[in-house]
């Protein structure tokens, strides 16, 4: 069976505060290892009222805490944000809390606004030196060696799994020399995910950290008892991706009835493009799109996100989700 995982943001949703987001992520990754998800991933992103997953490390930890046997990892950690030795000691930390259960997905871009990134970076100016500081959080993870003048207590000669993630080609090019895993954010920057993918197939070099390239997409899924309630449901991801493109990003808001009433031509078409990897229905719709997008494009993973307004409702979506891989088990 094709492994399925899950991407949370947190969400903040109007009428509702990071504590009960907290809540609700935690409840959701207890509902996913009970589904068979294989991974709980959490975003780094700042500045943004909706999207409570800044502190990614301190929420990893909160997740790995609450569940037993679900990966949980980042999805990822913006490197340009951090210190490669600053990442590697709390990865380090959490692999020896959790061990075996704790994954690394590396990210260039800053998760966002300029003047934010600014005050997060203080003395650093762009995302130049990502494939320096990968390599140089690698060898922080390695044994350390006898004369070390720096080494990651923990980290060092900790197995935590690293990921490239990208919505370009640049680190499809980067894994694929590294001989890393690969991660593909295809649910909001599918313009490149095909050529990305085949240029990391194509080029993928064996290392001492994976012998055959691996490589995951991202999929929005939203199902519901049926087609028009699943829809419904997704209006609230695609009022919060105009919402963005406005410059007016704020608490997730509720679905609404009439989306074509919301959006302008121009906004409706960057967002139908953006949005593109996504699966919209009821249980058979899910599972015939599921099944026709692994069929096109071969991911040795999926990565499902959501974001549904209502907390059960994202779960029963998740949980028709599920089901829906499952039914395609051969």
């Amino acid at each position: 069976m094709l492994p399925y995982s899950l991407l949370d943001l947190a969400p903040v949703t109007e009428g509702s505060d990071p504590s009960q987001a907290f809540a609700n992520s935690l409840d959701l990754a207890r509902h996913a290892e009970a589904l068979g998800y294989r991974r709980y991933w959490l975003a780094e992103h700042h500045n943004m009222p909706g999207i409570a997953s800044a502190a990614t490390a301190v929420l990893i930890g909160h997740i790995a805490g609450g569940t037993h046997t679900i990966r949980v990892g980042a999805g990822g950690i913006m490197l340009p944000n951090h210190a490669p030795l600053q990442v590697a000691e709390q990865f380090g930390t959490l692999a020896s809390l959790y061990p075996d259960r704790i994954d690394l997905g590396l990210g260039r871009a800053p998760g966002t606004d300029q003047a934010t990134a600014r005050a997060l970076r203080r003395y650093f100016d762009s995302a130049d030196a990502f494939p320096h500081d990968v390599a140089e959080l690698l060898r922080y993870f390695e044994p350390a060696q006898p004369g070390q003048a720096v080494r990651a207590v923990p980290g060092a000669g900790i197995d935590v799994p690293v990921w490239l993630l990208g919505s370009s080609l640049f680190s499809a090019q980067l894994a694929a020399m590294l001989g890393l895993r690969f991660a593909f954010a295809s649910h909001f920057a599918p313009a490149a995910m095909e050529e990305a993918l085949a240029l990391y197939r194509r080029d993928f070099k064996p290392s001492k950290y994976l012998q055959a390239p691996y490589a995951m997409l991202a999929l929005n899924v939203v199902a519901a008892d049926s087609s028009a309630e699943a829809r419904r449901l997704f209006t609230t991801q695609q009022q919060s991706f105009v919402r963005l493109r406005r410059g007016q990003p704020g608490l997730i808001p509720p679905p609404i009835d009439d989306i074509e009433a919301y959006w302008t031509p121009p906004e409706k078409a960057m967002t139908e493009a953006a949005l593109a990897c996504a699966v919209v229905g009821d249980a058979a719709e899910v599972r015939e799109g599921i099944a026709a997008f692994a069929s096109r494009h071969r991911p040795d993973e999926l990565m499902l996100t959501a974001n549904v307004f209502d907390h059960t409702a994202r779960k029963y979506s998740f949980a028709l989700a599920a089901q829906a891989f499952q039914d395609l088990a051969p």
